[in-house]
């Protein structure tokens, strides 16, 4: 196996260290007994994650959640651990990327199985490392709350974007002629969808490990997953508040299209209704009846030429005084 398939972080209040590890009699020798582990696996390796679940005496049914990875955000309590599973969204290029993160909390070590290589944790390492912060001074679920909360912090770039992204096509709805406007805010409006699937959910999660009475938890850590719950609510309510823009800036560009149809319409209309005269009188003179006087005068053609000019001229202005024109 690769080395750099599982990162095994120990610390302590005294110190900090990291190696990669290919095999679990690595990860038995790097593990910290004094201490807090974190083990880090970086792709979903089938064998790895069960080598690890023999070791650290996880379910079966949470193996197949890690390897689920369109598994719904959750909290599941067992009896020795905590499983949380949830999405982490990267910004890469215009679109989102989704990836499953699931964490297996003990009383002294932390689990981490990510779907795709890289990751929102380089911050947490370098406090790690650095003695940053209260980190290495608390227990394993602190650890497990600051890598919740650096994910939650990434939604907040993407939803950035996305901002920016619906500002743009709120100075595109009134162009009824952008032909590519449904398409793009389409496209926004699946985003939106698929991040609300992945963020809602993660409210019900967090509020669960608040509530929660595992031993992997301590007392002390409730106040950081209220506000870290506040966080996740405010990315859910963000997305909502999205959702309704997306759905006022269609409005607003089909109320474009629709007026601009209506004065394609109107122009029609005005242009058939001063035919309509017009060719009641050609469908007179049409007529292929013998005796009708008009058809021999010398200046019958000029006349009736004269004739429909001067109504199209009349309805014309009674229309402009109308204001209809």
């Amino acid at each position: 196996m690769s080395e750099d398939l599982v990162n095994v972080i120990g610390y302590d209040p005294a110190g900090a260290w990291g190696h990669g590890a290919g095999t679990i009699e690595e990860i038995r020798r790097y593990r910290n007994p004094a201490g807090i582990t974190w083990i880090d696996v970086e792709r979903l390796d089938a064998g790895m994650i069960h080598e690890l679940a023999d070791m650290f005496r996880i379910h079966p049914l949470t193996v197949e959640d890690i390897l689920d990875t369109e598994q719904r955000p959750k909290t599941e309590e067992f009896d020795d651990y905590l499983f949380i599973t949830f999405k982490a969204i990267h910004q890469k290029g215009e679109d989102p990327v989704f990836e499953q993160i699931s964490i297996v909390l003990k009383e002294d070590t932390v689990l981490t199985f990510q779907e795709l290589p890289g990751d929102n944790f380089d911050g947490i390492r370098k406090r790690i490392r650095d003695n940053a912060g209260r980190i290495r001074r608390l227990g394993a679920d602190y650890l497990a709350y600051a890598l919740m909360d650096a994910v939650v912090d990434g939604y907040v770039l993407v939803l950035d974007s996305l901002g920016d992204e619906i500002e743009t096509f709120e100075s595109r709805a009134a162009d009824s002629d952008d032909a590519e406007f449904i398409p793009d805010i389409q496209k926004t409006k699946q985003k939106l969808f698929t991040l609300r699937k992945s963020i809602w959910p993660l409210r019900d999660s967090v509020s669960h490990i608040i509530h929660s009475e595992s031993n992997a938890l301590s007392g002390e850590l409730e106040p950081f997953f209220k506000d870290l719950y506040d966080h996740v609510l405010q990315a859910a309510e963000t997305v909502e508040n999205y959702r309704e823009l997306v759905a006022g800036v269609m409005e607003v560009n089909l109320s474009a299209v629709s007026n601009g149809m209506n004065r394609i319409m109107k122009v029609l209309t005005i242009i058939s209704t001063i035919f309509i005269p017009l060719t009641f009188i050609a469908g007179v003179y049409g007529m292929n009846f013998d005796r009708m006087p008009e058809l021999r005068l010398p200046f019958g053609y000029p006349v009736i030429m004269g004739l429909m000019l001067l109504i199209a001229a009349g309805m014309l202005i009674f229309f402009k005084r109308r204001r209809w024109i």
